[in-house]
């Protein structure tokens, strides 16, 4: 039984394989982030220095937080080997709804008005997520044709609303979820929150490799342990450092971590133990594997597909609920084009097209690459319809990498 721990601790590492089996680390995130620092420093090359100041890393955490809460769902809609493209639309409309019931139903300055209309917006979203989940799962309709159908459909519902016209202002404490000055917890909370990290980091790497050890699985050795543990707890406390080095305006007080990427942490955090800790995740990874054999093995291969388009519908009405407060508004053209951006950030992020394979901290990756591109393209002044192209060619590329890898494992 301790055979496979004293193999794993006496592994010598001569090569790059050695290195690989000692981390346990997926080194195509290793890839991805090697990928998001050169285009940091490319851009701020470029910039003349102003893409790596606190400020515009600041901004780029917010703008990164729309497209990594809906990641996180695209994630499993592509490992069910399906693929939803109203993700944008979708959250163009339960932003607008939630902007019409602030200003126009709710009594406006009423302190249930922003928990009602966020209440009302996800319970849309997740509606209109298990609608389009019932057509795959139970009609066999293909996901590409149900949720392109949906794309037309949310975005002319969201201009039949009012018409094409702007609701806004929208409640003061509804717009701290979109961020801003003042929609940010301080540097004092930033650092509570940064050490509760920490202590979970170090906590968990504890209790696995002692689970582990009791069940005689094999286990790192103690250098990459300490290791992989310190590069985490580096990178944590790296992310506040630069939160708080973001001051707000004439004072010295740090911004500290913005209230959108708090959700985006939280968002994180409940979609990994979804899909790592419960049968339900399980479930996913097996019908995207095979999907005949997960259904004799006596898995709702229906309940489960129409569960994830559901889980995918509520996470797009809270990244609405993000982008309307961020504008403080309602507008027609919120979302548009936000589907390519996800389902690049999910495939870029190691999540194949076959089914089966994916994990969320590589759509988390991947959506970071995805807002650098775009910030970087910004800050420098490209015209949006170039920005386009170069968003289409990346996905493309994402798409021939996933292809490629996957020959190379048949």
């Amino acid at each position: 039984m301790t055979s496979l721990t004293q193999a794993r601790s006496a592994i010598q590492v001569k090569s790059l394989k050695d290195l690989r089996r000692a981390l346990e680390v997926d080194f195509r995130l290793i890839a991805m982030i090697a990928g998001i620092i050169a285009v940091w420093i490319c851009f701020d090359a470029l910039s003349g220095g102003v893409f790596l100041t606190p400020r515009n890393l600041w901004n780029l955490a917010i703008q990164t937080s729309v497209v990594g809460i809906m990641a996180t769902g695209m994630v499993l809609v592509i490992i069910t080997r399906n693929i939803d493209l109203s993700v944008g639309s979708v959250l163009g409309f339960t932003g607008m709804a939630m902007a019409v019931l602030q200003v126009r139903f709710f009594p406006i300055g009423a302190p249930w008005n922003w928990a009602a209309s966020l209440a009302c917006g996800l319970a849309l979203g997740a509606a209109i997520g298990a609608m389009q989940g019932w057509w795959v799962g139970y009609r066999g309709v293909p996901s590409f044709i149900v949720t392109l159908g949906g794309l037309l459909i949310f975005r002319g519902l969201a201009w039949s609303l009012t018409e094409g016209q702007t609701v806004a202002p929208l409640d003061e404490k509804f717009q701290l979820m979109g961020g801003g000055l003042s929609g940010s917890i301080g540097s004092f909370w930033s650092w509570v929150v940064g050490a509760m990290g920490v202590a979970i980091v170090l906590a968990r790497t504890l209790m696995t490799r002692r689970n582990r050890q009791r069940y005689g699985s094999a286990v790192r050795p103690v250098w990459a342990e300490l290791l992989v543990a310190a590069v985490s707890v580096g990178a944590i406390l790296g992310f506040i450092a630069i939160m708080n080095a973001y001051t707000r305006p004439r004072t010295d007080l740090g911004q500290g971590i913005p209230i959108p990427v708090l959700i985006l942490i939280g968002t994180i955090c409940a979609m990994s133990a979804l899909t790592k800790l419960t049968r339900f995740g399980r479930y996913v990874f097996a019908i995207g594997g095979n999907p005949d054999a997960a259904q004799l093995a006596g898995i709702n291969t229906r309940l489960v597909l129409m569960s994830v388009f559901a889980l995918m519908g509520l996470l797009a009405g809270l990244a609405g609920a993000v982008q309307t407060a961020r504008l403080n508004a309602g507008a027609n053209s919120t979302g548009e084009l936000l589907e390519l951006s996800v389902i690049a950030a999910a495939v870029i992020g190691g999540v194949s097209l076959s089914g089966g394979v994916g994990a969320i901290s590589g759509a988390i990756a991947g959506a970071v690459f995805m807002q650098s591109l775009q910030s970087g393209m910004l800050l420098l002044g490209l015209p949006t319809p170039m920005q386009n192209v170069v968003i289409g060619l990346v996905l493309i590329v994402a798409v021939w990498i996933d292809t490629h890898h996957q020959r190379r494992r048949v």
